[in-house]
This record gives structure tokens, sequence and C-alpha cells, in this order.
């Protein structure tokens, strides 16, 4: 593949959580996210997620490691969306999130996509879209 820019990717975003085995309970059991990687290094665990299918790209879920980094837990994007994750049912993510009790909120449908947000475990913001075709 080639490219005018100087990357060949994206990797991971980072999420700082308090607690990885609960956020991995979430990124896997609510949201269908797969391990990339999960070991433990010098005490510290590298625990990577994602979507099935896009194993390039995923979410770190990275433990806080300082009071500082632990006042940032669910506003590191300052109440904007953290994520965008795209789907081809919107309806079928809809149920699974509020069946497992995840709020969902501004609900919408424009001439190219319908979208929903919702939290994370931690206060996240992630945006939810299906593309509509022509």
């Amino acid at each position: 593949m080639t490219t005018d820019g100087i990357f060949s990717g994206l990797g991971r975003v980072v999420v700082l959580v308090d607690d990885p085995d609960e956020a991995l309970a979430f990124y896997r059991d609510v949201l269908g996210f797969v391990v990339l990687h999960d070991r433990t290094a010098d005490g510290y665990r590298y625990l990577h997620m994602g979507v099935p299918g896009q194993e390039g790209v995923g979410v770190w879920l990275m433990p806080v490691t300082s009071d500082r980094e632990r006042e940032l837990i669910g506003g590191q994007a300052g109440g904007q969306p953290l994520l965008v994750l795209y789907t081809a049912d919107l309806d079928v993510v809809a149920k699974r999130l509020r069946e497992h009790g995840v709020r969902v909120w501004d609900e919408r449908e424009d001439p190219d996509s319908r979208s929903l947000h919702f939290a994370d475990l931690y206060g996240n913001v992630i945006v939810v879209a299906q593309l509509l075709t022509a």
C-alpha cells in the first residue's frame, strides 16, 4: 500500500482505566471487542482490544499510574466523543447496549447516516454510526 503521508496506519487509541479487568469485561462482553494483545511485563499490563476483523487498530486499555491520570479517567476528550465506531445495523447495537444497562442518547438520522451516543463504564463518550448507502 502506498501513501502520500509518512505513516502507514493507526495503531491504538489510549483509554485510561482504573481496573483493566473491569474495562476488559465491558469492551469484550458489552461491545464485542476482541483481545488483540494481553501481556504483563515488569508489573505493567498491556491490554489491547479491537473490533473483529480490524486487528491492526484498537484501543489500549491503559491502567492509570498516578493521581493525575486517575483524574482524567472518563474525561480524556473533555466531554467530546473519544471514539467513533461503525456498524452495519444501528438497531442491533442500540438493543445490545440497552440490554446491558448502557444509557443511549442523541439517536439521530441524517441523510447519509444514523448514529447514537453512549458512554463506557468510565464515562467516555462513544459514537456509533451506521453509514447509509444510496
